[in-house]
Protein backbone atom coordinates (compact mmCIF):
# COMPACT_ATOMS: atom_id res chain seq x y z
CA UNK A 1 0.00 0.00 0.00
CA UNK A 2 1.34 3.58 -0.91
CA UNK A 3 0.94 5.87 1.77
CA UNK A 4 -0.84 8.74 1.90
CA UNK A 5 1.03 11.74 3.90
CA UNK A 6 -0.67 14.77 2.66
CA UNK A 7 -4.36 13.97 3.29
CA UNK A 8 -6.30 12.69 6.14
CA UNK A 9 -8.71 10.00 5.76
CA UNK A 10 -11.39 12.69 6.38
CA UNK A 11 -10.15 14.18 3.24
CA UNK A 12 -10.03 11.65 1.50
CA UNK A 13 -13.55 11.09 1.81
CA UNK A 14 -14.51 14.53 0.49
CA UNK A 15 -12.42 13.87 -2.10
CA UNK A 16 -14.48 10.18 -2.94
CA UNK A 17 -17.68 12.35 -2.99
CA UNK A 18 -16.13 15.65 -4.58
CA UNK A 19 -15.10 13.52 -7.27
CA UNK A 20 -18.28 11.82 -7.82
CA UNK A 21 -20.02 14.61 -8.09
CA UNK A 22 -17.77 16.19 -11.08
CA UNK A 23 -17.98 13.12 -13.11
CA UNK A 24 -21.94 13.85 -13.40
CA UNK A 25 -21.30 17.43 -14.19
CA UNK A 26 -18.82 16.27 -16.40
CA UNK A 27 -20.61 14.04 -18.37
CA UNK A 28 -18.88 10.80 -17.59
CA UNK A 29 -21.81 9.15 -15.65
CA UNK A 30 -25.46 9.23 -15.76
CA UNK A 31 -27.90 8.74 -13.14
CA UNK A 32 -26.46 6.24 -10.11
CA UNK A 33 -24.14 4.61 -12.82
CA UNK A 34 -20.47 4.19 -12.17
CA UNK A 35 -18.57 4.27 -8.83
CA UNK A 36 -15.37 6.38 -7.25
CA UNK A 37 -13.22 4.97 -4.79
CA UNK A 38 -10.03 5.54 -2.59
CA UNK A 39 -7.82 3.72 -0.41
CA UNK A 40 -7.28 4.81 2.48
CA UNK A 41 -4.24 4.88 4.94
CA UNK A 42 -4.91 1.89 6.65
CA UNK A 43 -5.38 0.00 3.57
CA UNK A 44 -9.70 -0.15 3.90
CA UNK A 45 -11.39 1.46 1.05
CA UNK A 46 -14.00 4.18 0.47
CA UNK A 47 -16.12 3.68 -1.82
CA UNK A 48 -19.80 5.41 -3.30
CA UNK A 49 -23.00 3.31 -2.59
CA UNK A 50 -24.94 0.95 -4.55
CA UNK A 51 -28.08 2.98 -6.43
CA UNK A 52 -27.69 6.64 -4.86
CA UNK A 53 -27.85 9.84 -7.18
CA UNK A 54 -24.68 11.80 -7.30
CA UNK A 55 -26.91 14.98 -7.09
CA UNK A 56 -27.62 14.11 -3.67
CA UNK A 57 -25.02 12.06 -2.06
CA UNK A 58 -23.60 13.27 1.21
CA UNK A 59 -20.35 12.06 2.91
CA UNK A 60 -23.04 9.95 4.97
CA UNK A 61 -23.47 7.71 2.28
CA UNK A 62 -20.52 7.00 1.63
CA UNK A 63 -19.62 3.08 2.41
CA UNK A 64 -16.03 1.48 3.72
CA UNK A 65 -15.10 -1.54 2.67
CA UNK A 66 -11.67 -3.68 3.92
CA UNK A 67 -9.41 -5.18 1.57
CA UNK A 68 -11.04 -8.37 1.09
CA UNK A 69 -14.23 -6.38 0.02
CA UNK A 70 -16.33 -6.43 3.09
CA UNK A 71 -19.05 -3.90 4.65
CA UNK A 72 -17.23 -2.56 7.89
CA UNK A 73 -18.50 0.81 7.59
CA UNK A 74 -21.57 3.21 6.50
CA UNK A 75 -25.51 2.40 6.65
CA UNK A 76 -25.63 2.24 2.56
CA UNK A 77 -24.67 -0.70 0.76
CA UNK A 78 -21.41 -0.37 -0.96
CA UNK A 79 -21.35 -0.19 -4.93
CA UNK A 80 -22.14 -3.68 -6.66
CA UNK A 81 -18.97 -2.97 -8.45
CA UNK A 82 -16.43 -3.26 -4.95
CA UNK A 83 -15.05 -6.12 -6.53
CA UNK A 84 -13.29 -4.08 -9.31
CA UNK A 85 -12.29 -1.55 -7.05
CA UNK A 86 -10.94 -3.96 -4.57
CA UNK A 87 -8.80 -5.89 -7.40
CA UNK A 88 -7.06 -3.00 -8.64
CA UNK A 89 -5.90 -1.90 -5.36
CA UNK A 90 -4.91 -5.96 -4.46
CA UNK A 91 -2.93 -5.89 -7.84
CA UNK A 92 -1.17 -2.57 -7.65
CA UNK A 93 -0.09 -1.13 -4.69
CA UNK A 94 1.04 1.48 -5.92
CA UNK A 95 -2.51 3.14 -6.92
CA UNK A 96 -4.45 5.07 -4.17
CA UNK A 97 -7.65 6.07 -6.40
CA UNK A 98 -10.26 4.01 -9.05
CA UNK A 99 -12.80 5.25 -11.23
CA UNK A 100 -15.37 3.62 -12.81
CA UNK A 101 -17.34 5.66 -15.63
CA UNK A 102 -19.72 5.43 -18.44
CA UNK A 103 -18.28 7.56 -20.59
CA UNK A 104 -20.36 7.93 -23.72
CA UNK A 105 -17.55 7.89 -26.45
CA UNK A 106 -15.06 5.69 -24.47
CA UNK A 107 -18.19 3.17 -23.84
CA UNK A 108 -18.82 3.28 -27.79
CA UNK A 109 -15.42 2.08 -27.73
CA UNK A 110 -15.68 -0.41 -25.50
CA UNK A 111 -19.38 -2.24 -27.04
CA UNK A 112 -16.96 -2.54 -30.20
CA UNK A 113 -14.02 -4.26 -28.34
CA UNK A 114 -11.77 -1.63 -29.89
CA UNK A 115 -8.70 -0.21 -28.29
CA UNK A 116 -8.21 3.37 -28.06
CA UNK A 117 -4.79 4.19 -29.39
CA UNK A 118 -2.44 6.66 -28.14
CA UNK A 119 -2.90 9.13 -31.16
CA UNK A 120 -2.62 12.04 -29.24
CA UNK A 121 1.33 13.43 -28.02
CA UNK A 122 0.23 13.48 -24.58
CA UNK A 123 -2.09 10.41 -24.17
CA UNK A 124 1.11 8.31 -23.48
CA UNK A 125 1.98 10.61 -20.53
CA UNK A 126 -0.82 10.69 -18.49
CA UNK A 127 -2.35 6.83 -19.68
CA UNK A 128 0.74 5.09 -20.77
CA UNK A 129 -0.51 4.22 -24.17
CA UNK A 130 -3.08 2.52 -26.06
CA UNK A 131 -6.43 1.79 -24.01
CA UNK A 132 -6.93 -2.35 -23.55
CA UNK A 133 -10.15 -3.81 -23.77
CA UNK A 134 -10.59 -6.11 -20.86
CA UNK A 135 -11.88 -9.56 -21.80
CA UNK A 136 -16.02 -9.25 -20.84
CA UNK A 137 -17.49 -10.59 -17.45
CA UNK A 138 -20.63 -10.12 -16.19
CA UNK A 139 -21.42 -6.48 -14.13
CA UNK A 140 -21.18 -6.70 -10.51
CA UNK A 141 -18.97 -9.96 -10.35
CA UNK A 142 -15.49 -10.48 -9.25
CA UNK A 143 -14.54 -11.46 -12.65
CA UNK A 144 -14.69 -7.80 -13.51
CA UNK A 145 -12.22 -6.74 -11.47
CA UNK A 146 -9.84 -10.34 -13.07
CA UNK A 147 -10.20 -9.01 -16.50
CA UNK A 148 -9.38 -5.42 -15.73
CA UNK A 149 -6.04 -5.81 -13.97
CA UNK A 150 -4.62 -8.60 -16.32
CA UNK A 151 -4.33 -5.17 -18.92
CA UNK A 152 -3.61 -2.51 -16.28
CA UNK A 153 -0.03 -3.43 -15.21
CA UNK A 154 1.70 -0.53 -17.28
CA UNK A 155 -1.93 1.56 -18.25
CA UNK A 156 -3.88 4.24 -16.24
CA UNK A 157 -7.33 3.26 -17.95
CA UNK A 158 -9.05 -0.06 -19.36
CA UNK A 159 -11.92 -0.48 -21.52
CA UNK A 160 -14.72 -3.09 -19.64
CA UNK A 161 -16.24 -4.49 -22.78
CA UNK A 162 -19.81 -3.85 -23.65
CA UNK A 163 -19.99 -1.82 -20.08
CA UNK A 164 -17.87 1.36 -19.77
CA UNK A 165 -14.40 1.88 -18.08
CA UNK A 166 -11.65 2.15 -15.25
CA UNK A 167 -9.04 4.23 -14.33
CA UNK A 168 -6.51 4.09 -11.68
CA UNK A 169 -3.83 6.48 -10.25
CA UNK A 170 -1.80 7.12 -7.41
CA UNK A 171 -4.19 9.71 -5.84
CA UNK A 172 -7.97 10.15 -6.87
CA UNK A 173 -7.35 13.57 -9.16
CA UNK A 174 -4.59 11.67 -11.50
CA UNK A 175 -7.47 8.92 -11.95
CA UNK A 176 -10.33 11.80 -12.48
CA UNK A 177 -7.75 13.14 -15.44
CA UNK A 178 -7.27 10.13 -16.82
CA UNK A 179 -10.84 9.53 -17.01
CA UNK A 180 -11.51 12.33 -19.01
CA UNK A 181 -8.45 12.44 -21.01
CA UNK A 182 -9.32 8.59 -22.29
CA UNK A 183 -13.20 10.35 -22.78
CA UNK A 184 -11.97 12.98 -25.28
CA UNK A 185 -9.46 11.41 -27.21
CA UNK A 186 -12.03 8.09 -27.65
CA UNK A 187 -13.96 11.53 -29.22
CA UNK A 188 -11.67 12.99 -31.20
CA UNK A 189 -10.20 9.27 -32.66
CA UNK A 190 -13.82 8.82 -33.32
CA UNK A 191 -13.95 12.04 -35.13
CA UNK A 192 -10.90 11.90 -37.01
CA UNK A 193 -11.54 8.41 -38.52
CA UNK A 194 -14.70 9.91 -39.87
CA UNK A 195 -12.04 12.31 -41.86
CA UNK A 196 -10.37 9.23 -43.00
CA UNK A 197 -6.82 7.11 -42.24
CA UNK A 198 -5.50 7.96 -38.36
CA UNK A 199 -2.47 9.24 -38.39
CA UNK A 200 0.03 7.48 -35.54
CA UNK A 201 2.45 8.99 -33.24
CA UNK A 202 6.07 7.86 -33.20
CA UNK A 203 6.33 4.93 -31.68
CA UNK A 204 9.61 6.36 -30.03
CA UNK A 205 7.92 9.66 -28.98
CA UNK A 206 4.50 6.75 -27.10
CA UNK A 207 7.67 4.59 -25.62
CA UNK A 208 9.30 7.89 -24.51
CA UNK A 209 5.91 9.21 -22.95
CA UNK A 210 4.99 5.92 -21.48
CA UNK A 211 8.63 5.88 -19.26
CA UNK A 212 7.15 9.64 -17.87
CA UNK A 213 3.62 7.76 -17.09
CA UNK A 214 5.02 4.65 -15.16
CA UNK A 215 7.31 6.79 -13.25
CA UNK A 216 4.80 9.46 -12.40
CA UNK A 217 2.43 6.03 -11.37
CA UNK A 218 4.91 4.77 -9.22
CA UNK A 219 6.56 7.76 -7.30
CA UNK A 220 3.55 10.40 -6.44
Amino acid sequence: MSDQPTMTDDKLRAEVLAVAKELLAKGLVEGTSGNVSARLSDGTICITPSSVSYETMTLDDLATIDAAGEQIGGERTASSEKGLHVACYAAFPEINGCIHAHPVHATMFAVARRPIPAVLDEFAIYVGGDVPVADYAQSGTDAVGEAAVKVLASVGAALIANHGMVAIGPDLRKALGITALVERSAKIVHGAEQLGELTSVPDEVNTNFAAVYNWVRHNS
